[in-house]
């Protein structure tokens, strides 16, 4: 027995640990740019982008090592099945509680990993990841400033600087600062020659403390646009509040529940009004820390009959469940939590809810194990007609591809032994009737060219199929854990689940634009790795044919690949990614916003020559069917100061293609010297044109 365990154990930790790696790439996929970016933006040094991921790894792992227990015993179990090892094993004594006792010692030993990681390292994680984020907050915004480009993260106020000067202190050149609190139809602003940044002197993480140098503050009234005030300073301090926005933090809404020590959870747990919000997060929190990792023991209830019951299908039968079971666990668990979070169930129930339905299903199946009952038939059914859908598009390795280089005459019918009989496997030749022309054969004639030979559609289709199946895998996974991640805000804002379809269907062309160069590198390893496994490529060297000439069909496909990538980042992409932007915000409850220009609401004016002034717009709506601008204000500025010279508001602004221009209606104009209005400027408008508005 002790030879059975160390075999089985073997085989079920190496499928466990490859599953883990890639459940846990996947996840850290969603987060990885935030944290490149804020590497790259020179606000987090090289040991703090350390300190990041080792922070989320433990946050991490509460979720991937259950789920990379499960792809362990479904993928090690179905391999033994689909060899006929199972069979061998049961024949010799080996009963189905056996390896019950002998996959449990994985189970187990995940068991306690996750209690020490959701216990300890996921708390001091989180904790330590909230210390951090607080430190990079300030130097994050005040880094992140871009010249020429309007930053809205700060509270009602949208930031513009023309020149960023890099210094221990953000300094910046020519700013303008718009004030949308009282009036966003048509802001206060605040413009300033020069400014330079530092954190806020009350000890605020939250604010910024910005120092202007001769500055000018433009107030207007909410009701009288004739009612105009300026007030200047040679200097100037003015804080800056930052906004709360869920989708810059690294870490997750409930990241100061997660924060809590062991003993601090169990504290608030019992602390206070049990049916307070605070109490009942701290209960689900605390439910949460064990649930999971007990999670290893219920999944291999249900993965052991199931991989030994996989035998039709083989690994790809396991592959398919793993994702079909993962899917259901978490989602179960989610809709758990969330019904948990608005009282409808217990804490405890809410949480557990998963586990016992999976405990409750898992014994089941173990006990149709020896009689082979409807249940587990029919799961294995299903697993292994997925199974063969997947082997149905991979290229069968028939060795017939290398007929055509090693038959004497170099037509393989011609070379065809009589009556069917075939040579040697050892030669790694065999014959196959083939009467009617493939496409590619239909190809070669058309075009009167020896490529793509017989070999190259063999190499092509392995690395077609393995990179199709590469990126269902990686689209799948993400489109389900993103799905998870956002069950919290589609129970509570009750939305309908034909917003969260529509909004993961226009997911997945970002995540074909993001995984498509990783899965082709994916597809090259497993193509070239099982062609030197079954010794296909010593064939192949052995024709006469260079390691060369068998990459270049992987070449050109790859090539093909790029342009497509290309074509489809330049056309489509653009538009899926605005709209699931739209039904993001939907779903999380947001107001309703348009993503159709870059700066949303605010553009910068180009100049055509020097001393010409700069210009910023602002406006409420555009039609682009129409080219109409919905109260539109012009900013004019001194090139070479940045004081405001004039300042032109209309309800709406029409392009008129009979004057080549903009006509602006219903508005008024108003001209600046300094920090005074000149006297007699102000007019207003019905309908009027602009000509020196070039824009």
């Amino acid at each position: 027995m002790r030879i059975f365990t160390r075999y089985v154990l073997r085989e079920v930790t190496s499928y466990a640990l490859l599953g883990g790696v890639l459940f846990t790439f996947v996840l850290f996929m969603r987060d990885l740019p935030k944290i490149l970016d804020l590497l790259v933006r020179d606000s987090a040094s090289f040991t703090d982008a350390l300190r990041i991921f080792g922070d989320m790894l433990p946050n991490t792992l509460t979720v991937t090592i259950p789920t990379a227990v499960l792809a362990g015993i479904l993928l090690g179990l179905s391999r033994l099945a689909a060899d006929s090892e199972v069979t061998a094993m049961r024949a010799c004594g080996v009963g189905a509680l056996s390896f019950v006792r002998i996959v449990s010692i994985l189970s187990l030993t995940a068991l306690a990993l996750g209690l020490v990681n959701a216990l300890y390292f996921a708390p001091h994680g989180a904790a330590d990841l909230l210390k951090l984020e607080e430190q990079l907050k300030t130097s994050q915004a005040s880094v992140a400033i871009e010249p020429r480009v309007f930053y809205e993260d700060f509270k009602d106020k949208v930031l513009y600087v023309q020149d960023v000067r890099p210094s221990a202190n953000a300094s910046w050149r020519h700013v303008f600062l718009a004030d949308l609190t009282e009036q966003p139809t048509n802001p206060n602003i605040t413009t300033a020659d020069q400014a330079s940044v530092s954190n806020s002197n009350n000890g605020d993480s939250q604010s910024l403390l910005m120092h202007l140098v001769n500055a000018g503050q433009h107030h207007i009234s909410p009701t009288d646009p004739n009612s105009y005030d300026i007030s200047t300073d040679a200097s100037y301090d003015l804080p800056l509040q930052l906004e709360s926005q869920d989708d810059i933090h690294i870490s997750r809404t409930s990241t100061h529940v997660q924060a809590l020590s062991f003993r601090e959870l169990w504290q608030r747990t019992h602390t206070g009004d049990a049916n307070s919000h605070d109490a009942r997060a701290a209960r689900i929190e605390f439910n949460i820390r064990f649930s999971y990792p007990f999670a290893c023991l219920v999944l291999m209830l249900i993965g052991v009959p199931l991989g030994l019951s996989s035998k039709r299908g083989g690994k790809s039968t396991g592959f398919v469940l793993t994702l079909l079971l993962v899917f259901a666990y978490y989602l179960l668990s989610n809709i758990g939590v969330a019904f948990a979070k608005s009282g409808k169930l217990s804490p405890f129930l809410g949480v557990w809810g998963a586990n016992l339905i999976f405990a409750a299903f898992g014994s089941l199946l173990l006990q149709q194990l020896a009689g082979g009952g409807i249940i587990l038939n029919f799961f294995t059914s299903v697993g292994a007609a997925l199974g063969k859908k997947l082997g149905a598009i991979a290229p069968r390795r028939i060795a017939a591809t290398f007929s055509r280089f090693t038959s004497p005459t170099g037509d393989p019918a011609a070379d065809e032994p009589p009556n069917g009989s075939t040579l040697h496997a050892d030669t790694h030749t065999s014959y196959a009737r083939n009467p009617a022309p493939t496409l590619v054969q239909r190809m070669r004639s058309l075009f009167k060219t020896s490529f793509p030979l017989l070999l190259d559609e063999y190499v092509m289709r392995a690395y077609a199929t393995n990179f199709l199946l590469s990126l269902g895998a990686f689209a799948l996974l993400y489109v389900v854990f993103t799905f998870f991640e956002l069950m919290g805000d589609i129970v509570r804002n009750q939305t309908p689940f034909i917003i969260v379809g529509q909004y993961l269907i226009n997911l997945v062309p970002f995540i074909i634009n993001a995984v498509t160069p990783l899965c082709s590198l994916l597809a090259v390893l497993i193509t070239f790795g099982a062609l030197n496994r079954a010794s296909e490529l010593t064939a192949m060297k052995a024709t006469g044919i260079s390691l060369y000439r068998v990459v270049a069909p992987i070449l050109v496909l790859a090539a093909v690949l790029a342009a497509a990538l290309f074509a489809f980042d330049e056309s489509y992409l653009p538009d899926a990614n605005r709209r699931q932007e739209q039904l993001r915000a939907q779903i999380k409850g947001k107001p309703a916003q348009t993503f159709l220009l870059p700066g949303r609401q605010f553009i910068s004016g180009q100049t055509n020559k020097a001393g010409d002034p700069s210009r910023i717009f602002y406006y409420q709506a555009f039609d682009p069917d129409s080219n109409v601008f919905a109260y539109l204000t012009v900013f004019e500025f001194d090139p070479q100061t940045f004081a405001l010279q004039r300042r032109i508001h209309a309800d709406t602004v029409r392009w008129d293609p009979l004057v080549s221009g903009w006509v602006f209606d219903n508005g008024w104009q108003r001209s600046f010297a300094g920090d005074t209005i000149i006297p007699g400027s102000y007019k207003t408008f019905t309908v009027t044109t602009f000509p020196e508005i070039l824009e």
